[in-house]
């Protein structure tokens, strides 16, 4: 996997993602392109030796998984976890807002989003519409509208003398956005607007009624090569969907003699207690019926191994100070294994070590991230999906810079080093330990 045409993809799908419900839509598509059945829920599954078949849960979580030459009680499982929800701001249900012939729309944040960011962007507006359809049906269907509908004004510095050595921003007052301006007889619906969207996206589609929405802003800049030499990617929404296809790549060119899997969660960045979350059951009711029986489920428990991957801090020129000295990983020298002595990353020295065999067998380097001990850790789905299903677990992720921001930045060769590792580890011949 050549970092070049890896991002070429990376990005497509980036831009296409702009959120949870079209990051998992797209997934569906790539597996369903690669031949992946889908599994229903609330129906008997029927899983064969070579087959490849993938789940959803509420449109924003998806698992796939491929079944090996041998049972999963016999060889375990290789999985991959990420998730699929990044910080954003996020439209409140009753969002329209009129001041001085401006009309906006009030937002919510979601996640801890780094806000200065989010002024001055051109935002579009995408996400799940649920509507009663010509057929009097619940319905529920994506809509993106692409090209930019608003934006958050910054206060002139000549108004606000101080912004730049004390700036806070106050998420209630300072983060309508603005979408257009109307004279004072002139009505603005919400309802309609998403109407005319939904026409323009569905057009076959019969609406009677729209019932209720999740939309979120997002930058509309598309996601790029950065620098001098292009050693740098930028992005919305890295953290995680970089991850998430890079498990999915993965997977995809796995070669199908082990049993493997993806899981990509919705909600790690609320805390991840939700039926789609890390905390729900989604993963391990899956786990349990593949595996057939409780004692099936036991030894495939006892062969697995989980892999979360999730971006991590990569040390910052800038920040220097921000870091251990012995642990401030570098953009483009490799994947990062995440360490934290109080669990806050499920990494142990068995899982730690299988990774750097991995990465040694495919020549990529590798790197180790601890926080300073006088600040506080961050947390993944890792220790999450560790406790809920008891398998190994190891915490890793490529270095970034400006996590939780409108944009952030990556190394232009990690990705696809990151999807190399894990297309080895999917094939990696049992016994893992």
């Amino acid at each position: 996997m050549t970092p070049a045409p890896f991002n070429q993809h990376l990005f497509e799908f980036l831009d296409t993602s702009v959120t949870p419900f079209h990051a998992v839509a797209a997934m569906v598509n790539l597996l369903q392109e690669a031949g992946f059945v889908r599994l229903a829920h609330e129906q008997d599954w029927s899983v064969e030796p070579g087959g490849r078949y993938f789940l959803t849960r509420n449109d924003s979580s998806i698992v796939a998984f491929i079944q090996g030459r041998d049972r999963v009680a016999a060889d375990g499982v290789r999985m991959v976890g990420a998730h699929t929800d990044s910080p954003c701001l996020m439209l409140k249900p009753a969002a329209a807002l009129r001041q001085k012939g401006y009309f906006q729309l009030g937002v919510q944040v979601y996640g801890g989003a780094l806000l200065n960011p989010w002024f001055d962007r051109d935002l579009s507006l995408a996400g799940r519409v649920s509507l009663l359809n010509g057929a009097g049906q619940l319905q529920s269907v994506l809509i993106n509208f692409q090209r930019p509908v608003g934006i958050i004004p910054s206060l002139a510095i000549h108004l606000d003398r101080e912004a730049n050595a004390s700036r806070s921003v106050n998420a209630q007052t300072d983060l309508p956005v603005v979408v257009c301006q109307l004279a004072e007889d002139e009505a603005f619906d919400v309802q309609q607007l998403l109407l005319q969207r939904i026409g323009e996206e569905h057009p076959s589609l019969a609406v009677q009624e729209v019932l209720d929405f999740e939309l979120s802003f997002f930058d509309t800049q598309p996601a790029a090569t950065v620098g001098l030499n292009g050693d740098f990617i930028a992005s919305a929404r890295l953290d995680n969907l970089l991850s998430c296809f890079v498990g999915l790549q993965a997977l995809l060119k796995a070669d199908g003699s082990e049993n493997a899997l993806l899981v990509c969660n919705d909600h790690e960045e609320v805390g991840s207690q939700s039926a789609s979350g890390a905390q729900g059951p989604l993963l391990a009711s899956c786990l349990r019926r593949w595996a057939g029986s409780e004692d099936a489920h036991a030894a495939m428990i006892g062969r697995s191994m989980m892999v979360s991957a999730d971006n991590a801090h990569g040390v910052h020129p800038n920040f220097i100070d921000r870091h251990d000295d012995n642990h401030g990983p570098l953009l483009n020298a490799g994947p990062v294994i995440k360490v934290n002595a109080n669990q806050r990353y499920a990494t142990n020295s068995e899982t730690s070590s299988l990774f750097r065999l991995l990465c040694r067998q495919q020549s990529v380097p590798v790197q180790s991230f601890v926080v300073r001990s006088d600040m506080g850790c961050g947390s993944t789905i890792g220790p999450i999906t560790a406790g809920a299903t008891g398998v190994r677990t190891l915490d890793v992720g490529v270095p970034t810079f400006a996590m939780h921001s409108i944009r952030e930045l990556a190394g232009s060769a990690d990705a696809a080093n990151l999807a190399r590792v894990l297309q080895h580890f999917y094939s990696y011949p049992a016994p893992l330990f």
